[in-house]
């Protein structure tokens, strides 16, 4: 089986996910993954006919983002007609990752030999809930179930199973942001970051703009908790509240403390990403310089109400499918959904804190949903390198219950 050699990774900066306020609110979501794949070809010298496809991410596929969004920005990036088709895929947060992954099986099959993987959001102009799905669809069979609860209460959830204090979460919060700070000041984000400039040239955001230096935990203990209200709300209808939903299942716990707030879970913020991989024969070929290739890949499943748990099966079965352990990985990445769950996956999974996220994570950056695999397997690799290490592990929690991981190691 050939591997998927990784050539480059790319990602736009993150603009705050607020209509008219953020940078990137005014450029339409096709734009920012197209700025993505030209800035992959004018990097990299490749053929736009040789690219077989473009997997790209997109959570909330409707108005803007809907109709296959990775076709359209192919088209759109002006590549010929007869260039990569596109398809666009949903696993909830951890769409992007999930299309690199996917990319890199059409490679190592023997199938494609061109392929880019990565992902879009533009959360200002299409909000999370803009699908208006629900929490299942709106389906009294799936409900009697599962009676699923929103993300937030989720987290907060684990955090109390798992004792997390406000103090902890915030804490992590906080180390978040100053990493953070610290790699943007010192250019750590540069490799991979593609200025996003409108049809006229015009400079429109060149760094990450939701980031907050100087916040503290000490800042953030001011912050009120996001989800208090949330959990004791009863949807119309239904006899039973959002926290009480999950406390009839965790039954080892008779109250679900709510520790989670704006500055100590992910920001919402646009973006897209992109990552090319290639057959390394086809590579060879083409004067193409391979910077890392995909070890292995793993999806994990978990019970849906606590929803985020499963960063830490999915961790495990990815390093048993890489014959590795913890101790041969050299930096991860853990998507910062909320300041639970990468504590959670640190503690189970024995992962040391200066290890993960060593540049912050969402948090600090924001979580661009389709986009945000993608941009954390770039930003991973531009770490390895510039520590000179070798391998690294990203993971991500995904809602509905599924955890997502893939390894990769420098060539």
């Amino acid at each position: 089986m050939p591997d998927a050699w990784i050539i480059d990774a790319v990602r736009t900066p993150r603009g705050k996910g607020k209509p008219g306020a953020g940078a990137l609110s005014e450029i339409h979501p096709q734009d920012l993954l197209s700025l993505c794949i030209n800035a992959l070809k004018d990097r990299n010298g490749f053929d736009p006919l040789d690219v077989e496809d473009l997997v790209a991410g997109c959570v909330m596929q409707v108005g803007e983002q809907g109709g296959d969004i990775a076709r359209s920005a192919v088209l759109n990036a002006g590549w010929p007609v007869e260039a990569a088709s596109g398809v666009t895929l949903n696993r909830f947060c951890g769409s992007g990752q999930q299309a690199v992954n996917f990319a890199a099986m059409g490679v190592m099959s023997g199938m494609q030999d061109l392929v880019i993987g990565g992902g879009v959001e533009s959360m200002s102009r299409n909000p999370m809930g803009s699908d208006k799905s629900g929490l299942d669809g709106h389906n009294p069979h799936l409900k009697e179930l599962h009676a699923m609860v929103p993300q937030g209460i989720s987290a907060d959830l684990i955090a109390t199973i798992e004792g997390f204090s406000r103090e902890d979460l915030d804490a992590f919060a906080g180390e978040s942001q100053r990493r953070c700070a610290e790699a943007q000041k010192n250019g750590r984000f540069d490799q991979s970051l593609v200025p996003v400039v409108d049809h006229d040239g015009k400079s429109i955001l060149e760094q990450d703009e939701y980031p907050r230096a100087g916040t503290t935990p000490e800042s953030l203990a001011k912050l009120e908790p996001a989800f208090a209200g949330l959990g004791g709300y009863t949807p119309k209808g239904e006899s039973r509240s959002f926290d009480q939903r999950a406390l009839d299942l965790y039954t080892q716990i008779d109250k679900i403390a709510h520790v989670h707030h704006a500055g100590n879970s992910s920001g919402i913020v646009d973006g897209a990403s992109a990552v090319l991989l290639a057959n390394p024969d086809y590579a060879k070929s083409h004067d193409l310089k391979p910077r890392a290739r995909i070890v292995a890949t793993a999806n994990a499943a978990s019970e849906p109400i606590i929803m985020l748990t499963a960063p830490t099966p999915a961790t495990r079965k990815c390093l048993e499918k890489a014959g590795m352990t913890i101790g041969d990985i050299d930096l991860f990445e853990i998507n910062e959904a909320f300041a639970a769950i990468p504590l959670q996956t640190m503690r189970s999974c024995e992962m040391d804190h200066d290890k993960v996220n060593v540049n912050g994570g969402a948090i600090a950056l924001g979580h661009p949903l389709g986009a945000t695999g993608g941009m954390l397997i770039g930003t991973l690799l531009d770490e390895l390198e510039r520590q000179d290490k070798t391998t690294g592990l990203i993971t991500m929690c995904i809602g509905g219950g599924m955890g997502i991981a893939t390894i990769i190691e420098r060539v």
